[in-house]
């Protein structure tokens, strides 16, 4: 159960159709975009973060197939000199 500082009371009220709470200060979150879920009796709120392209490439399923061969029917390579 959470300490007495990490919660406060807060009202309801309805906007428009909406039931809506103002969230105090001390519990604000960044951003403009937040996820609102039910667990049971309990509302979580979390906020949307950006994602990083390795946690988004992290869920993408794995490849069936092989990677096709680039060099397949180029020519062969010029001299290079450095």
């Amino acid at each position: 159960m959470p300490s007495r500082k990490d919660q406060r009371r807060v009202h309801l009220f309805r906007n428009g159709r909406n039931q809506a709470l103002r969230i105090p200060r001390e519990f604000e979150l960044e951003g403009n975009e937040a996820i609102i879920r039910r667990e049971g009796d309990h509302l979580v709120i979390e906020p949307v973060g950006h994602r990083r392209l390795l946690s988004i490439l992290d869920e993408l399923p794995e490849l069936d197939e092989p990677f096709p061969d680039i060099d397949e029917g180029l020519g062969p390579p010029d001299d290079v000199e450095f």
